[in-house]
């Protein structure tokens, strides 16, 4: 029996594991936000933090702590971890390959090449880093996408045909570094992944990305489920496979790329969190989609606290904690594929 099975006690029916998911993420999901607000290097009171926001008075300190610094990273975290997430429920639907997800098939990497680029060679376009971020996304996503359906390539061949792509793109961007090492800021934490930079500047314009593409992915979720079963049973049920394998892949690269935007290369959510959120709500993708939204927030929120609290006064970045939890799963997943293969 699978270990995910064991640990998520199988013994209750999938329709009572729904309702419970139903309730219990979004709780999670604000009690982690409410976690990230009050816990850091200097911790608040939840008492100080709520009177010194409704006072809104800027020259409180716990007010500027949480309001310019906490806030829009708690914010951030909780963007980017739902974006990355169903990014990957995506991503794997489409190319019906479980051990896809965003950084894994170079997605990520695509996304943060344009944006280093923009940053180094076209600094007058920095506002539109989400839009640079996404075209780049897009433009792998595209590409393994295109290498999977003309080489009827297996599922570890396309992951490994992406970590190659990921790695010639990692390398672009160590390329842009070196020569313009001038205009290109923090290069390291943006290829590790964090969120220690985050501020409202950065955070909302991806935000109005990532919200209007949650919603469409949600809404139109049932033609992901047929996507699913594969091109055959898809286009036997009316629908334009090709057409809408690519309307998919670019809401996952705007999802993606917005993520990448602020957050960096942040790895393994987009593949940690669809296969956990399977156990509690199924397949069925009018479920998997939203509760994913909280599951994603409230996986990289608890990350992220983690990451600030773990090693005070150093903080880890937030990428590295989630690096030492998604090598592992992935090493279990491409075991678990092959033993069924």
């Amino acid at each position: 029996m699978n270990i995910l099975q064991k640990f998520f006690i199988p013994k209750y029916s999938l329709k009572t594991k729904r309702k419970a998911a139903t309730v219990i993420f979004p709780i999670l999901s604000v009690l982690t936000f409410a976690a990230a607000l009050l816990f850091g290097a200097s911790e608040i009171s939840f008492s100080d933090a709520l009177r010194s926001l409704i006072s809104g008075d800027t020259g409180n300190t716990d007010f500027r702590i949480l309001f310019y610094i906490r806030l829009p990273r708690a914010l951030g975290a909780f963007l980017a971890g739902a974006s990355l997430a169903v990014s990957g429920i995506i991503i794997q639907a489409v190319l019906n390959n479980p051990m896809a997800a965003p950084n894994l098939i170079g997605v990520n990497a695509g996304a943060g090449f344009f944006v280093i680029l923009t940053m180094a060679i076209f600094r007058g376009l920095l506002p539109y880093l989400p839009f640079a971020a996404f075209l780049g996304a897009l433009l792998t996503a595209l590409l393994i996408y295109a290498i999977s359906a003309l080489t009827d390539a297996g599922k570890i061949t396309v992951t490994l045909v992406g970590i190659a792509v990921g790695s010639i793109l990692t390398a672009g961007i160590n390329t842009v570094k070196t020569l313009f090492p001038d205009s290109v800021y923090d290069v390291s934490g943006f290829l590790i992944g964090g969120l220690s930079s985050v501020n409202f500047a950065s955070v909302l314009p991806a935000g109005a990305m990532i919200v209007p593409a949650l919603l469409i992915a949600f809404l139109f979720s049932g033609k992901l489920d047929a996507l699913s079963l594969g091109a055959e049973v898809a286009g036997g049920l009316g629908i334009r496979v090709r057409n809408a394998r690519l309307l998919w892949l670019t809401l996952a690269a705007v999802l993606a790329g917005a993520a990448v935007s602020f957050a960096g290369l942040i790895g393994f959510v987009g593949l940690i969190v669809p296969h956990v959120m399977r156990k509690f709500v199924g397949s069925t993708h009018r479920y998997l989609i939203p509760l994913s939204v909280f599951g994603g927030g409230t996986f990289l929120l608890t990350a992220d606290i983690l990451s600030r609290i773990l090693f005070i006064p150093y903080e880890l970045p937030v990428g590295i904690l989630l690096s030492l939890v998604g090598g592992p799963f992935f090493i279990f997943l491409i075991l678990t594929e092959r033993r069924c293969s």
